[in-house]
């Protein structure tokens, strides 16, 4: 997942934090019967990107890399399977302590007055 968020929404993997979460089959219902008695596998990407950041494009081609990456890794992927890109203002998501709305304006700051970057 790091690699395809970096390749197709340009996001740097070293401050890309990935959470994998099981779900028995036999409690996940899609078109109305568990996956277990579909003998089916399915999946659910749920993520946060900064609005504006990437293009209509961009998430399209991410989609379909997600869609056909995972369903290369489980197998037998139902149809039913989602991924959600979350576009948040950068005023309300950071790390570290700082949001990605200070990052932006001290790094264009800091590039006006020749300092560097860090």
């Amino acid at each position: 997942m790091t690699l395809l968020t970096q390749v197709h929404l340009r996001k740097d993997p070293t401050i890309t934090a990935v959470a994998v979460h099981y779900l028995d089959p036999n409690h996940w219902f899609a078109g109305g019967q568990t996956l277990a008695r579909q003998q089916m596998n399915t999946f659910y990407l749920d993520i946060k990107v900064v609005d504006g950041t990437n293009t209509k494009q961009e998430l399209s081609s991410y989609m379909e890399a997600i869609f056909n990456s995972l369903s290369t890794i489980l197998g037998n992927v139902h149809t039913e399977s989602y991924a959600l890109v979350h576009e948040v203002p950068a005023a309300a998501y950071g790390f570290g302590g700082k949001t990605q709305e200070f990052r932006f304006i001290t790094s264009r700051l800091r590039t006006q007055a020749g300092l560097p970057l860090t």
